[in-house]
């Protein structure tokens, strides 16, 4: 039997029976009544469906159409319809909008009220990334980012502000279990919750064939999307002590289960050049659930994460049962959505030097925020006495698999750090890649596009200006 209790706007609620991959969406729509919630893209896209979801360590606005109720337990819920005071008195982004006229349609205004709301109560003032995760077609941008601005000066509401102090106490005190509609059958396989990576690695030896859910960022679409039914499943959202950043001899050790948000903050300072990619990894909502090691062990070959730690020289922990081993980042993925990976055995860590001071990446896509890759070239280049005295390239895009470009390496070695170098190195790129064409890019501009990387990275790394954002006439 699946026992799962969480509050949600201020109210116990304890569900019995739950199917592991009911969504939070859906259980508030269908459900609860909850229909300010909205669906939208149903796969985190749009951020319609966007809600505030606390814990000890604070709020955080997530998609609830790729959440699922498992990863719920012991947390706070909050949806706009329980944004405001017991007394109906409004949160200050909420009269915020009113007086901006940020709404014009309304679909996609509860997604951009809560994500606002979580924002607010984590004093965040960078607005423009908050809000990437929400789209609005009709009102614009300008009155919604004027709404949060003027927020910013407002304190946070008592009733948001307390919420993480008492959600252990009202969750275990109250709430009466109730049974999800319309499941007539037993679950066949509950869902596992382990709490430790040793109950983990216990619980993954046992069933091997399991599906383990960590953000469920890139999981939940097999449900929504491809209507799969994943039994059994192992959620790892608790598993605490896999999901530290610790400082290890002149290197980060990260766990597999912190989010790319969690990266990105332990990152800003020390190694900007990731940082600066991990702005631009998805959305907000979706760095707040993703996974390191779930960006890792799903072996898409237009992952960000991967080339830029590749780039690093990342070492991967692999634990299968009580067994570990390690291996270079760029060795775990053999081929299309296949990595070297026992039955059983999953990802407990990855560890990068703590500083990179020549690591540069370049993601190119349609949009600048939130989208996928067409390419995305991660540099990491050793200059001496103005010889190349080692290089680390590594690609998303361009292959099956994250890649490095061994062949441009290899030109570059020993060579003098020139334009004429780097130019002369360029047509090794075809020998490293053969990249297919598709809806994003074809072989061909993907091909010159990573050419046009590298001599973007000389230019950089020669004090040039080359942020897309900072063009000027």
């Amino acid at each position: 039997m699946t026992d799962i209790a969480f509050l949600l706007n201020g109210t116990p609620v304890r569900i019995t029976d739950a199917p592991p991959t009911r969504t939070l969406l859906d259980f508030l729509r269908e459900e609860r009544g909850l229909k300010g919630t909205k669906e939208g893209c149903n796969e985190g896209d749009c951020g319609a469906c966007t809600v505030m979801v606390t814990d000890e360590a604070g709020p955080r606005a997530l998609n609830a159409c790729i959440l699922f109720l498992p990863q719920l337990a012991g947390k706070a819920v909050r949806t706009v319809e329980g944004l405001a005071a017991p007394d109906g008195s409004l949160h200050p982004v909420q009269t915020a909008m009113v007086e901006h006229h940020g709404s014009q349609c309304g679909f996609c205004t509860p997604g951009f009220i809560m994500s606002m709301a979580a924002g607010h109560a984590a004093g965040r003032k960078d607005h423009d990334d908050i809000l990437a995760g929400n789209l609005c077609r009709c009102t614009g941008y300008a009155p919604i980012i004027r709404a949060a601005k003027a927020a910013e000066a407002a304190s946070v509401p008592d009733w948001i502000a307390t919420e993480r102090s008492f959600i252990p106490a009202q969750i275990s005190s109250g709430g009466e279990a109730e049974g999800m509609g319309g499941q007539t059958a037993p679950l066949s396989s509950p869902p596992m919750r382990p709490t430790t990576k040793d109950a983990l690695a216990t619980a993954y030896a046992a069933h091997p064939q399991a599906t383990l859910i960590a953000g469920a960022t890139d999981v939940g679409l097999w449900v929504t999307k491809q209507l799969r039914d994943l039994d059994p499943v192992i959620f790892l959202n608790g598993v605490a002590d896999m999901k530290g950043i610790t400082r290890e001899a002149e290197t980060l050790r990260i766990g597999a289960g912190a989010t790319i948000n969690d990266l990105l903050d332990a990152v800003r300072g020390p190694i900007p050049g990731l940082a600066a990619m991990l702005r631009r990894f998805a959305s907000h909502q979706v760095r707040n659930a993703a996974t390191v090691g779930g960006n890792i062990a799903n072996g898409s070959p237009i992952g960000d994460g991967p080339p830029a730690l590749i780039a690093m020289g990342a070492t991967l922990h692999l634990r299968q049962g009580d067994a570990r081993r390690d291996l270079a980042l760029e060795d775990f993925f053999l081929d299309y959505r296949k990595q070297d990976r026992r039955p059983g055995e999953f990802v407990e860590a990855v560890t990068i030097p703590d500083q990179a001071p020549a690591l540069r990446c370049y993601k190119l896509s349609k949009r600048f925020d939130q989208d996928i890759s067409a390419v995305c070239g991660c540099f990491n280049i050793a200059v001496e006495d103005g010889i190349v005295t080692a290089a680390r390239i590594a690609f998303g895009g361009m292959a099956a698999i994250p890649k490095r470009a061994a062949q441009v390496e290899a030109a570059l070695l020993g060579k003098p750090w020139t334009m004429e170098a780097v130019t002369a190195a360029l047509p090794a790129f075809a020998q490293d890649f053969q990249p297919l064409s598709d809806m994003r890019a074809s072989s061909a501009y993907r091909l010159k596009a990573a050419q046009n990387m590298c001599l973007r990275y000389f230019l950089d790394m020669s004090g040039m200006a080359t942020d897309v954002l900072e063009v000027s006439a």
